[in-house]
C-alpha cells in the first residue's frame, strides 16, 4: 500500500480543492485509522450501530491537526465510499469540534466532480439542513456510551474559516517534515522562474 503522505499532497486548498483518502465509509461502525507509522489502516474499534458514521470520514495528507492527527475530513456523498480510496474533493467549510478537551476539528466536503447531482453543492448552505443536524448529533453523542459529556460541536462555520485551519495544519506538518517544505518551495521557485520567462 503507498504511503498516502509521501505519494499525496494536501491539493490546492487555496482554490478550494483537496486530496482526500478514505478511511471510513458511509454507515460503518467501524473506527477505521491511518496508521501513519506503518502506512497502513487498522481496525481501532468498533462502535456501537446505534452510532455508525452519518457520512465516509477520512484525512487530508500532508497535515497534522492540533491533536497531533492528520487533519479530519466528512465527505459527502449519495453513496459509501470504500476505506482506502483517494480523491479529489470541493471544501465547503469546516465542523469546530473539541473531543475530550482537545481541538478536533473537521472539514466538510463533497466530490470535486460529482455528475449526479450536478455539482450543486459549492457552500454549506447548500446541504440539507437535516444533513448537518445528523451529523453535529453524531458526533456531540457517540461517545456517550464510554466518555459521555466529552465531545462538543461548537460550530460549523464557512470556507474561509475551513482554508485557515487547513493552512495551519499544513503548517504543523511541514515542521515536522521540512524536506517537504523545502520541495515545495523549489517547486514554487520553479514555476515563478517559469512563468517570467514565458511572459519576457
Amino acid at each position: 500500500m503507498a504511503d498516502f503522505n509521501k505519494v499525496l499532497t494536501p491539493g490546492d486548498y487555496k482554490k478550494g480543492e483537496l486530496n482526500v483518502v478514505i478511511e471510513i465509509p458511509t454507515g460503518s461502525n467501524h473506527k477505521i485509522e491511518w496508521d501513519r507509522e506503518r502506512a497502513c489502516f487498522m481496525l481501532d474499534r468498533v462502535e456501537p450501530m446505534d452510532f455508525a458514521k452519518p457520512c465516509n470520514y477520512g484525512f487530508i495528507p500532508q497535515t497534522i491537526d492540533e491533536d497531533g492527527d492528520e487533519l479530519d475530513v466528512l465527505m459527502i456523498t449519495d453513496q459509501p465510499l470504500t476505506t482506502g480510496i483517494w480523491m479529489k474533493a470541493k471544501i465547503l467549510g469546516v465542523m469546530k469540534f473539541v473531543d475530550g478537551g482537545e481541538v478536533d476539528d473537521k472539514i466538510i466536503c463533497v466530490p470535486a466532480d460529482d455528475r449526479n447531482n450536478g455539482d450543486v453543492y459549492n457552500k454549506l448552505s447548500d446541504l440539507p439542513k437535516r444533513t448537518l443536524e445528523q451529523i453535529e448529533f453524531h458526533f456531540n453523542h457517540y461517545k456517550d456510551l464510554k466518555k459521555p459529556g466529552t465531545t462538543k460541536v461548537k460550530a460549523f462555520e464557512d470556507i474561509s474559516s475551513a482554508k485557515k485551519v487547513i493552512e495551519a495544519a499544513i503548517k504543523r506538518y511541514e515542521e515536522v517534515h521540512p524536506e517537504v517544505a523545502f520541495k515545495k518551495g523549489v517547486e514554487e521557485t520553479v514555476k515563478a522562474v517559469k512563468k517570467a520567462v514565458e511572459e519576457f
